[in-house]
């Protein structure tokens, strides 16, 4: 799995951040824009996501959709994310499409 984390000497991903309890989040990828069905807490500043496809992504409000104009992001990357801070908008949500073929997206909120 391709990772852009920090590695140790043995190639090994370390990683920056911890897992928040309860933050574990999946989307089902497919022809038509889905997104996560739980908000990202407020305190939340860093997700991780990974998917098994490539996508699009976009992020935004309980009401944000994908297009194949939003963001690429490759099958079988591992990837930090900010998604908020100190003087940025926070992002409740995010939105995934399929580029070519169905799938499924994973998203770790980070504390």
């Amino acid at each position: 799995m391709t990772t852009l984390l920090p590695q140790d000497l043995n190639d090994n991903p370390i990683p920056a951040m911890r897992f928040k309890p309860s933050g574990a989040h999946s989307i089902t990828v497919g022809a038509t824009s889905a997104r996560n069905s739980t908000a990202f807490d407020g305190e939340t500043r860093i997700i991780s996501v990974y998917s098994d496809v490539a996508v699009y992504i976009a992020f935004g409000s309980a009401a944000v959709t994908a297009s194949s104009s939003d963001h690429y992001f490759p099958a079988g990357t591992y990837y930090d994310i900010a998604i908020g801070g100190d003087h940025s908008a926070h992002y409740t949500h995010m939105a995934v499409l399929q580029v070519s073929v169905a799938g499924t997206a994973y998203i770790s909120e980070k504390e």
